[in-house]
């Protein structure tokens, strides 16, 4: 299956079959795929939370209480269910396990190289930390290039999937103890294989017609 016919038929999930669940090797690609989202300068600036238990789901599920109840049962009925969370600051030691990560790869032909992208690395931090004075949000702009990955390699692989906002950063952060961490939790994404019951599967998709999406110049 091509990517536009991917694109074109995966949707968000309403309700999961909790008696399905996501194969091993199924799960270990999708991870391997999250590892290997794209960012800004390589700042992976992310952590991943998987639950794959029921009491690990329970866990996250306290995060969609009250307000937030109507997202529960996708959370508890899911295969998997995945915290995308962020970094709350762009560390020294994140910095430098990165740099050292590249030149493990291989990626610098000299130390010279290595030091020109740790400059330009470390440039585009202070950027945002100091003159635009938007640090946290630039760096959870990355982890959503990470959820966009994540679900399209979810429909490539058959699984369902849907990323939530709606639910207490707070208390899921308290949950798992993610500030200490030094992350904060910032989407929520459950992974299985949609129930008889989801309404979503046999509606029509609908999206903007191209000519007000598009400018050509």
């Amino acid at each position: 299956m091509n990517l536009s016919t991917l694109l074109s038929q995966r949707y968000t999930t309403k309700a999961f079959d909790p008696s399905r669940k996501i194969p091993h090797a199924t799960l270990e690609e999708l991870l391997g795929l999250l590892r290997q989202s794209p960012s800004s300068v390589n700042s992976q600036p992310w952590h991943f939370v998987v639950a794959s238990t029921d009491e690990g789901k329970a866990r996250l599920a306290v995060s969609t209480q009250d307000t937030f109840a109507y997202n529960q049962p996708k959370v508890l009925n899911a295969s998997h269910v995945i915290v995308l969370c962020t970094r709350t600051d762009m560390t020294e030691e994140h910095l430098g396990a990165i740099l050292e990560q590249e030149d493990i790869a291989g990626r610098f032909r000299s130390e010279e190289a290595k030091a020109t992208q740790n400059k330009s690395r470390r440039h585009y931090v202070s950027l945002h930390r100091y003159d635009q004075k938007d640090l946290q949000h630039w760096m959870e702009k990355q982890t959503y290039l990470a959820l966009g990955t994540l679900l399209l390699g979810a429909a490539s692989l058959g699984v369902d999937a849907t990323p939530m906002e709606g639910f207490d950063s707070r208390k899921l952060d308290e949950e798992l103890g993610l500030r200490e961490q030094g992350f904060t939790s910032l989407v929520l994404v459950s992974l299985g294989y949609r129930a008889d019951s989801d309404f979503n599967a046999s509606l029509p998709k609908s999206r903007l017609p191209a000519e007000r999406l598009f400018t050509y110049v």
